[in-house]
């Protein structure tokens, strides 16, 4: 099969009207803190035996088409021995592989990030793709100062983005393009909205320079927010501000994007994605959540093999609520149900 070929039956594997992909690729250190709020320990095997509970949750395929693993997972087995990945394809529910290495700061521009990992990654990809990844995830950060993000470092950061997702399509490989804008800071939500159309606009320049398929990729955003210590916005202006900014700069061609929770509330970013459905635009809205789907699974988890059919049972209906956020049609009296 040509390599567009099996990007387009990726595409079709993973977008449609009412699923979204599971952001389980946490790094060792940030798995860590979410095991320390359960008092559990960090280890390979607890590691596995959660990622594990996550996949075989019955019925997930339902409303969950891909999920992002980490380099661990992807090589781990289930208690009978079958690939995660296998357990994730089981279900419907197209394995996806994070391969960027994590941010270190950017030369020249204090105060700006750039994410490392491009060195050897088409050699990385072969090997991923042989333990079944069909699609991958590179994540740039932006933090919002007086002075931050510069033009060097939004220009830099494209640029890594642009050349990951080059790389990718090049092995056959769906590159999910994952600008984030954190939400860390005092700043109004009119510059975060102006940041994000700053960061996107170059994001799609470098991806045409590079020649990257926009059909072949999805585009894993943040929402326009104010920062954490700024008033809060109404679902109305999240959902208006963040419409604006993708007309304004995101291409029909993009077949989906998939917001990315970034510090929001499991409720709060069912609420915000309900409230941009409602609104709409030529692409598919919906969810690639980490901890928005997983904070309360771990809640119900506690590590405890007696919690698990709960720890399932709040997973789906994480998963279940955010698909009918995809069609506008969540309530918030739903999350008594």
């Amino acid at each position: 099969m040509k390599t567009s070929q099996k990007m387009q039956q990726t595409i079709n594997d993973m977008v449609d009207d009412h699923r979204g992909i599971l952001a389980a690729d946490e790094s060792a250190p940030t798995i860590k803190k979410r095991f320390d709020d359960i008092n559990l320990e960090s280890n390979e095997d607890n590691r596995r035996t959660y990622r594990t509970l996550l996949l075989e949750t019955p019925g997930l395929g339902k409303f969950i088409s891909g999920v992002i693993l980490f380099e661990e997972t992807l090589g781990q087995k289930n208690a009978a021995g079958t690939p995660l990945a296998e357990v994730a394809w089981s279900q419907k529910i197209v394995p996806g592989i994070k391969v960027d290495k994590g941010t270190e700061p950017l030369a020249g521009s204090p105060g700006d990030l750039v994410t490392k990992g491009l060195d050897g990654l088409s050699d990385r990809l072969k090997t991923y793709i042989d333990q079944g990844a069909r699609f991958a995830k590179w994540r740039e950060v932006y933090p919002i100062t007086t002075t931050n993000p510069t033009r060097l470092g939004i220009h830099a950061n494209a640029e890594r983005l642009a050349h990951y997702a080059a790389i990718c399509q090049e092995q056959g490989v769906v590159p999910i393009v994952e600008p984030e804008v954190l939400m860390d800071g005092e700043h109004d939500i009119d510059r975060c909205e102006e940041v994000t159309e700053q960061v996107l606009f170059a994001v799609f320049q470098a991806l045409r320079q590079y020649g990257v398929t926009l059909e072949h990729m999805i585009l894993k955003p943040n929402m326009v927010l104010p920062g954490k210590d700024c008033r809060t916005a109404n679902p109305n202006e999240i959902a208006e501000a963040t419409i604006r900014v993708f007309r304004r700069v995101v291409p029909a061609a993009v077949p989906s994007i998939n917001f990315l929770s970034g510090g929001q509330s499991p409720e709060e970013a069912t609420i915000n994605l309900n409230a941009v459905n409602q609104i709409g635009g030529p692409w598919k809205l919906s969810i690639s959540y980490g901890r928005a789907l997983q904070q309360p699974v771990l809640v119900a988890w506690q590590g405890k093999p007696g919690n698990v059919v709960a720890a399932e049972i709040a997973l789906l209906k994480r998963a279940r609520l955010n698909s009918l956020a995809r069609k506008g049609g969540y309530k918030s009296s739903m999350e008594n149900e």
